[in-house]
This record gives C-alpha cells, sequence and structure tokens, in this order.
C-alpha cells in the first residue's frame, strides 16, 4: 500500500493526472503494472504504448475501460480494456469499477487506483487493502493531531523508561515495570507507523512532518530492543517479541496481562508483581566504543545487572575482551547511571 501511495501522492504526474479526470467529472480505474498476469485479464480496448503524461491520461479516461500503466509508472500501455478478474475474488464494494478494482488488486497483488465518476471519490487498492486519497489540507490536519498523539505517549515511554531505570538501579524491578516499557513503546510504533503511512501519502507536502517524525521517534526501536533483551529468556529473538506485540489488537497490547505473555518469560506471566532481573545489556550499550559482542559477554559472565555495578575493576578484567581501559569505562558508565537516576528521584 505504501508503495501504491508513493505513486500516487501530491506531486507526481500520475496524481496529476488522476487529479484532472476527478476535475472533468469522470471517471477512471488504472492498473498501475504491465505485468503478463495483469494482460492476461485484459480483454478487447487498444495498445497504446506511448509515454505517460496527465494530459494523455485525462482523455483517454474519457472511455469507459481500464488503462494499464506500466510497472515503473512511465508509459500507458492500454486503454479502454475490459477486465476480467476471478470472480469468486470476496468484494465489499458495490459499484462495478470499485468491485473490479478491489478484485484485481487481491487476486494478483497489483496496485489499483478507481477514481469516482459522480462523487470524485479516489480509492487506492493494493492486495487486500484499501485506503481513500485525502485533500491535502485534511491530511496535513490529522497528521498535525497524529504527531501531538504521538508526543503523548512518546512522554508516558519515556516515563516508564526512567521508572525502569530506577527501580533496575535499586534491584527491585517488577513484571509490570518491564511491561509498561514494551507496552507503552508499541502504542509508540503503531502511532509513528500511520504517520509515516500519512507522510508517504503526502509527498513532496510531508517534509516538515518528516523532521518532526524523525526528532520524536528518534531510537526508540533501538532502546525498545534492548529493554527487551534484558529480561528474555535464553534462545528468544527480541524482534520476534515484538513482531509478536505488533499483532495483538489496541486493547490487547493495553492489557498488561495479555503484553506479558508475549514475552516468554517462564513462570507465571499474572503474576505482574513479580520481581525479574536485568542482564545489563542495556546500561553496557551505553558504554562509548563497547563492541556488542564484549558486553554479551560482561552481561553473561557476571549473570546479571546488580553483580555488574558491584564488579571491581580485577572482576571486569577477567572478562574475555575487557582491559583495564575498557573496565574503567564501564565502571565509570554504571556510576554516572547510578548516580544520575538517584538524582532525578530526588
Amino acid at each position: 500500500m505504501r508503495n501504491a501511495l508513493a505513486r500516487v501522492a501530491p506531486g507526481t504526474p500520475l496524481r496529476d493526472g488522476i487529479d484532472r479526470v476527478v476535475r472533468a467529472q469522470a471517471g477512471a480505474l488504472l492498473v498501475l503494472s504491465d505485468e503478463p498476469d495483469v494482460l492476461s485479464i485484459c480483454s478487447g480496448g487498444f495498445l497504446v504504448d506511448a509515454p505517460y503524461s496527465p494530459q494523455r491520461l485525462s482523455e483517454l479516461a474519457k472511455m469507459d475501460g481500464a488503462i494499464i500503466i506500466s510497472t515503473e509508472g512511465g508509459r500507458i500501455a492500454r486503454a479502454n480494456v475490459h477486465l476480467v478478474p476471478d470472480p469468486t475474488v470476496p468484494t465489499s464494494e458495490t459499484g462495478t469499477r470499485h468491485r473490479t478494482a478491489e478484485r484485481v488488486a487481491r487476486s494478483l497483488d497489483v496496485p489499483v487506483v478507481s477514481a469516482s465518476e459522480e462523487m470524485g471519490v479516489i480509492n487506492v487498492y493494493a492486495g487486500g487493502n484499501k485506503r481513500q486519497l485525502q485533500e491535502v489540507g485534511h491530511l496535513l490536519e490529522r497528521a498535525n493531531q497524529a504527531l501531538q498523539t504521538l508526543e503523548r505517549y512518546k512522554a508516558k515511554l519515556d516515563d516508564a523508561i526512567t521508572n525502569l531505570t530506577a527501580v533496575e538501579v535499586e534491584d527491585v524491578a517488577t513484571l509490570r515495570d518491564v511491561v509498561a516499557v514494551v507496552q507503552r513503546g508499541e502504542m509508540v510504533h503503531r502511532v509513528a507507523d500511520e504517520i509515516e503511512t500519512m507522510i508517504i501519502e503526502l509527498g513532496f507536502d510531508a517534509r516538515l512532518l518528516r523532521l518532526q517524525l524523525d526528532e520524536l521517534y528518534g531510537e526508540i526501536d533501538d532502546e525498545l530492543d534492548l529493554v527487551v533483551v534484558d529480561y528474555l529468556p535464553a534462545g528468544s529473538v527480541a524482534e520476534d517479541i515484538l513482531s509478536e506485540m505488533s499483532k495483538l489488537s489496541d486493547d490487547d497490547v493495553l492489557n498488561l496481562r495479555v503484553a506479558s505473555d508475549v514475552l516468554g518469560r517462564a513462570g507465571d506471566n499474572d503474576d505482574l508483581s513479580q520481581e525479574v532481573a536485568p542482564k545489563g545489556l542495556r546500561y553496557l550499550h551505553r558504554v562509548k566504543r563497547l563492541p556488542s559482542g564484549v558486553a554479551e559477554g560482561v552481561a553473561a559472565h557476571f549473570g546479571g545487572l546488580a553483580k555488574i555495578q558491584r564488579a571491581t575493576l580485577d572482576d571486569l578484567m577477567s572478562v574475555d575482551g575487557v582491559d583495564e581501559s575498557t573496565a574503567r569505562a564501564i565502571r565509570e558508565t554504571m556510576t554516572r547511571i547510578t548516580e544520575s537516576t538517584i538524582l532525578d528521584q530526588y
């Protein structure tokens, strides 16, 4: 869907042609692919094979049939063709043009654009998804509202991470503290994902939105990966856990007990008050120029953040790959995090 939206974003030649069709109060059915499987369902029409231009598209749209645009978008392959998709493919549409568009998109997995003659509505179909294109002003307003929502969720996520850091330093972290971070991180990701789609749909008009999203979203994914890795059982992969979290409904994500089950920890995940101990990787990754392999080695050697915090220079230097300067850097980082956390609390 995002690839399809990028092709019909404001400022693109294809969108210019579609807007001309709508302004002329004409309808259009555009298949944005000329692959053999698309041509195999075409009947009748004319072989055009001419360079694409918005003017050509608006003129060809005066005919009733579908228009086939080349996959790369640079040529108009055919016009006034009758499409014969698989009639058994389910569709929720009622109009002939929209039903055909959805069936072609579902059965062939190609992007299809349908412009309504009477309503002037432009729908984009890609696979099993449908999205109605909106006016730039309305879409910008929605995107700005989504950015404000993202700011609020980001603030809640920051609070959850700060709280987790505080309880980890005191070695009193609970499953509830961990799940709260993962849960709020997933909600931030969902809002950011929706804004990303809006940015693609807006095209050239979304430059400022892109800057704002990059500033707000930043390195959230990396932070969440480290939180999950810190509490994962052996053999689990953080990406898989976060992927499973993304499949939950909004209600399930907001349910702490359901979200805790996704983490795949052994024991009673319904007991959110149970104490859990981090491996310490999130802290070790803050040590400058410390390779990931060495950080994992330190975490595995000591078996938990609490022991890393208490480790002496000699203890740290007993780990493969840790020399005196690296050991000092680890000690300084641990001390700095502890002190800053205590200061934030008081």
